[in-house]
């Protein structure tokens, strides 16, 4: 992997035909843990998470090994949280023509007003052609936590960016994996239950499920290649059993 910071560590890999991993490794918790963000090269390029506000001038650096900030058109993110959108302001700031890409709950409850320009805010089921990537919205309420949640789904390269899902202890290592990733991520989840125990958790997974991913683009540790479909279900069935 291309590594972008000697210091930090920040590294590329692109995961998927013109979607490209940017990882950062960290001491943060015991054992290591890892912060990534998603960027889809295309005519309009979007970035998917900023990592949190003091991590801007890494991941930034990391983007300008690819084409220039100023290029990006749209910095989304999954729900509203440091890590997600912590950097939000520098990045619209970084590329004047971008704006925030969110939920429509998310724009209304937090992003129109912390962020420096309004964001175009997806409605559940929603596509936006990026050129020759094509992307949907997809809500999922409080899975695993907030009100805003919600995924990306890219059905060009059937990529699913899915957040804090499958979420990683480690440094990530490896940027894409076909290994099993729903235990070492089952036993992250239970110490610290960050999962917010919906009601209708098994509707969501099928929601994104349906949309049959290949690739699985993880925020924390590595992203991962196979049957996602499957995985998905795999892990509404560990969520419903509590």
């Amino acid at each position: 992997m291309p590594i972008t910071n000697a210091s930090s560590g920040t590294n590329v890999y692109e995961i998927a035909d013109g979607i490209f991993r940017i990882n950062t490794p960290t001491d943060t918790v015991p054992g290591g843990f890892s912060f990534n963000q998603y960027l889809v090269l295309d005519e309009q390029p979007l970035l998917f998470h900023t990592g949190p506000r003091r991590m801007f001038p890494l991941v930034r650096e990391a983007v300008e090994s690819l084409l220039p900030v100023s290029r990006l058109c749209f910095i989304a993110l999954s729900h509203f949280e440091a890590d997600e959108c912590g950097s939000l302001n520098e990045w619209l700031a970084a590329a004047p023509q971008s704006m925030p890409l969110c939920s429509q709950v998310a724009a209304m409850v937090s992003v129109n007003d912390f962020a420096d320009r309004p964001a175009k805010a997806m409605a559940n089921g929603e596509e936006m052609a990026l050129g020759r990537h094509v992307v949907k919205w997809l809500d999922a309420p409080h899975l695993p936590h907030g009100w805003e949640t919600g995924y990306l789904m890219d059905s060009t390269s059937k990529t699913l960016f899915c957040g804090d899902l499958f979420t990683q202890g480690g440094t990530g290592a490896l940027a894409l994996t076909g290994d099993d990733i729903l235990e070492p991520s089952e036993a992250f989840r239970k110490p610290m239950d960050y999962f917010s125990h919906s009601t209708n958790t098994k509707a969501l997974i099928e929601q994104l499920a349906r949309e049959a991913p290949e690739t699985l683009a993880c925020m924390h540790g590595s992203a991962w290649t196979g049957d996602g479909a499957n995985l998905l279900r795999a892990l509404g069935g560990r969520l419903v059993a509590g």
